[in-house]
């Protein structure tokens, strides 16, 4: 099983099939087929003994390990993932993630309405942090186990494989949650 892991981690298919989800289900809420729009957003996750190079200690958090960086779509939708340590902050890496996907985006830095008192979800930066969530419920990515990033980055594309086919077919999915469909 790991050789066709590695494989599919090392020869692009795990991109093609987030993809090729990703555009099905944009289709079907009646979006265009391309994103014209994303967030990025970083989740740190502890990290084994056996962790790699890319370690880091997030002080804000307060962990060692690492930092799972999203570029995801309105819709959550995963668009890129990169990997580093958890000392990176996000004006740092967002270039990073921009760059595995390559469009013209430009980054523009959302913060919440001047004189709101508390938390209040802005709607775009919200979809990251659900999706953070999704990848949460799997337990492999309850913490980072892999030895190299791009295997971390590829658990990441795995797990959200398994949220974009739940959401391509809804009706036959017993663990499908309504309130996602609702985007």
């Amino acid at each position: 099983m790991y050789d066709y892991f590695a494989k599919w981690r090392d020869d692009g298919t795990l991109d093609k099939i987030l993809t090729a989800l990703r555009t099905r289900i944009r289709v079907q809420a009646g979006r265009e087929a391309t994103p014209s729009e994303a967030c990025i957003d970083s989740q740190s996750a502890k990290t084994t003994e056996v962790g790699g190079d890319e370690r880091g200690y997030d002080g804000g958090k307060k962990i060692k390990g690492r930092k799972r960086h999203l570029l995801v779509d309105v819709l959550g939708l995963l668009i890129a993932v990169v990997v580093t340590g958890a000392n990176a902050d996000d004006g740092t890496a967002a270039p990073l993630v921009v760059e595995r996907e390559r469009p013209a985006w430009s980054i523009e830095v959302k913060k919440p309405p001047q004189g709101s008192k508390g938390f209040s979800p802005i709607r775009i930066p919200w979809v990251v942090e659900r999706s953070n969530a999704w990848h949460s419920r799997c337990r492999r990515n309850s913490k980072d186990y892999e030895h190299r990033p791009d295997s971390s980055e590829s658990m990441i594309k795995i797990s959200h494989i398994g949220v974009m086919l739940r959401r391509c077919s809804p009706a036959k999915s017993p663990n499908f949650n309504y309130r996602d469909a609702d985007v």
